[in-house]
């Protein structure tokens, strides 16, 4: 696991520089798209890039999770954010972006079949994550099974307070139930990226980094990885022992190394 601290918008940049290389080098990259707050400026430079020439016309990308019974046209179904904030912004083709079926009247079915998609789309390249207060990548909530694939779950408290800012400060409105990639589909991307700013972010930085592997903490599967890249600014970084290594290590990488 490689660990980077730095200001935000390096942060964002070197995120983006990483699916720009992707994409220069093989155009039918297949991307994984986190949505919440963490990786909005990533889109937003990846967009800019897009101004600039960078295409997305061959490419595919997979969505982590859904919530489970958003109307269709609601701003904050996680398909609408996604098109929002970045596929409308850049030249994916239609039907390019695929998320679980929140809506689906058979939702185990429907969770299999996502699955079975990003299996049948050879996998994801380059995974983009955030992670929550409590620890969960995706919706993968403490307690998570390590060898879970896109299921239904059911969402904490906490994280249900965490997202009501996006649903106008309340908790009431904000879903009880998701659709999300488990904890190994997201194992089976090539590239783990995962970004968090903030010292509200700074216990579960530490423990995903420096803590065991635990279910009680789901990023922690992560440092079982072959190719993981932590993003984090310097709030984020508050609570790692070994956060002046990190930054050495960081400043001494060859610059042709990349993440």
């Amino acid at each position: 696991m490689e660990v980077v601290i730095a200001p935000a918008a390096e942060l964002a940049r070197l995120a983006a520089d990483a699916v720009e290389g992707l994409l220069r080098s093989n155009p039918e990259t297949v991307l994984g798209l986190a949505t919440g707050s963490s990786p909005l400026a990533v889109y937003d430079e990846l967009a800019t890039r897009h101004k600039e020439g960078l295409s997305f016309a061959r490419a595919r990308a997979f969505m982590l999770d859904e919530y489970v019974g958003l109307p269709a046209d609601h701003p904050e179904r996680y398909r609408n954010v996604i098109e929002k904030e970045f596929a409308s912004r850049v030249d994916l083709p239609a039907g390019a972006v695929q998320g679980p079926d929140g809506l689906a009247a058979d939702l185990p079915a429907a969770c299999a079949a996502y699955e079975a998609s990003i299996q049948d789309a050879g996998g994801v390249d380059l995974q983009l994550l955030g992670i929550g207060t409590d620890g969960h990548i995706a919706f993968n909530e403490p307690g998570s099974s390590l060898a879970s694939r896109t299921r239904i779950k059911t969402l904490t408290r906490q994280t249900r307070e965490d997202n009501a800012r996006f649903f106008g400060g309340s908790v009431d409105d904000v879903p009880r139930h998701c659709l999300t990639q488990g904890l190994a589909t997201i194992m089976s991307a090539r590239h783990l990226v995962l970004l968090a700013s903030g010292r509200a972010k700074a216990e579960a930085v530490h423990q995903l980094v420096e803590g065991p592997v635990s279910a009680m903490w789901p990023a922690t599967i992560m440092q079982l990885h072959p190719h993981a890249t932590v993003l984090v600014d310097d709030a984020a970084a508050s609570r790692l022992q070994l956060a002046d290594y990190y930054r050495q290590t960081y400043a001494d990488k060859p610059d042709w190394q990349g993440l």
